[in-house]
């Protein structure tokens, strides 16, 4: 089989990968790893865990998280066994994630599994965090990028290199979902390529390193795991890296709760799986003028990969496993306990997971002596400003919204006089 393979969910059926996202539309493509037992490489930084991520190689950028025993908040709430996943950048903890976000897991080995697979220029729809992601590691590795990405989240788009010439932005005056229609019509121009979201499976085993991570840490698998989640494939990454370890053997055969957390009042993920619906019912979707209200709009997608066969909705079914809905005074008061007890300023995603965590203690829903990991899958941008400059980027071209009703080629005219 060499190093892997690729497993259709619906169909069973062995995929052959050429960059390959998917075999059936209603099912997502799973790796499966030759190496059974998970060896560390002697590679700097996520390329570590190459054993188990979809890559022959690997490329010169790639920091990975860092898991460290909680003492602070553990203290604050009582807990014993809180571990911390920190996606950051905090030296003190030997955390260097420039970009202050678990997304920079993802970037490098999607960029290297499209290197070895037919590079094509990449073009990437995000809310800020995964644009920043892969314009860090495109701007170390000079590969080619198209960032398609809300007008209203252009603040977060920066890099700590010089801005270069191989990264084109396209900034839409919508939402995030208005910036996915828009990248799929990107795509459709030869010579271009999706980075593939939820279907990636580079994405979901580059997110997965947070588990691995923390269990080679931990020394067993987390009885509860702890994430915010937009689209949630985060929450499926953490499902597949847990079916790995436990097949190897040696962190027990329990599988973690997954704990996913959304910020209300839009959270679609949390409509649909209280209402117990294995798919996103229209009525579960807010109407977009509610993301506004949010604590944090970079959760807010429109389009989860939720119903999909190896989706959200399997992942919680699977694990036994809890969705939130967290309002934004729960996150502020999350955030501001967080930081005076670690020391650490975190980004608003990951505030939503630590609420989800302190309604969790509250209500005595989770064992004080439970092993739990918590994910803060962004932080640190206070202390990397001490030791950086961050550099934004400018946006190539401007659409509305409106525009993309356009049945006519118009706007991929426009586009194609920016590339």
């Amino acid at each position: 089989m060499g190093r892997y393979r690729l497993r259709c969910l619906e169909c069973n059926r062995i995929v052959e990968d050429h960059y390959t996202l998917g075999c059936h539309d209603n099912a997502l493509l799973r790796t499966e790893y030759a190496e059974r037992t998970l060896t560390l490489k002697n590679l700097p930084g996520i390329w570590q865990f190459h054993d188990w991520l979809p890559v022959s190689g690997s490329m010169g950028s790639g920091d990975a998280p860092v898991t460290y025993r909680s003492e602070g908040f553990a203290q604050e709430l009582g807990l014993h066994n809180l571990y911390i996943s920190f996606s950051g950048y905090l030296p003190e903890r030997g955390a260097f994630i420039k970009t202050c976000s678990f997304k920079e897991l993802e970037s490098p080995a999607t960029l290297q599994r499209s290197i070895e697979h037919g590079n094509k220029t990449f073009v990437v729809s995000s809310a800020g965090n995964t644009a920043r992601a892969f314009a860090q590691t495109a701007s170390e590795v000079g590969l080619p990028l198209v960032i398609v990405i809300p007008v209203s989240c252009m603040n977060r788009l920066w890099i700590t290199n010089d801005v270069p010439d191989n990264i084109r932005v396209i900034a839409v005056d919508g939402d995030y979902y208005d910036a996915i229609v828009l990248g799929n019509r990107v795509e459709s121009i030869d010579g271009f390529r999706s980075e593939g979201g939820a279907k990636n499976v580079a994405r979901r085993d580059g997110m997965g390193i947070v588990m691995l991570d923390a269990v080679l840490r931990m020394k067993t698998l987390p009885r509860h795991y702890f994430q915010a989640i937009g689209s949630g494939t985060g929450g499926i990454a953490a499902w597949e890296a847990s079916i790995r370890l436990i097949r190897d053997g040696r962190f027990g055969d329990r599988m973690p709760h997954l704990h996913l957390a959304q910020s209300s009042p839009f959270a679609p993920i949390f409509n649909a799986w209280s209402g117990n619906r294995n798919v996103i019912a229209p009525e579960d979707v807010p109407d977009k003028s509610r993301i506004e209200e949010t604590y944090t709009d970079i959760l807010s997608n429109r389009n989860p990969p939720y119903g999909i066969k190896g989706g959200v909705a399997d992942a919680l079914s699977k694990t036994d496993g809890r969705v939130y809905a967290i309002e934004n005074d729960e996150a502020h008061d999350a955030k501001q306990r967080f930081e005076a007890a670690e020391g650490v300023d975190i980004l608003r995603p990951a505030a939503i997971a630590v609420a989800a965590l302190c309604r969790s203690v509250d209500a005595g829903s989770i064992d004080p002596d439970d092993t739990i990991l918590l994910n803060i899958t962004g932080g640190g941008l206070s202390r990397l400003k001490e030791d950086y400059s961050p550099n934004h980027l400018g946006a190539d071209l401007v659409v509305d919204a409106n525009d993309l009703n356009d049945p006519t080629d118009g706007i991929l005219e426009e586009i194609m006089g920016i590339l």
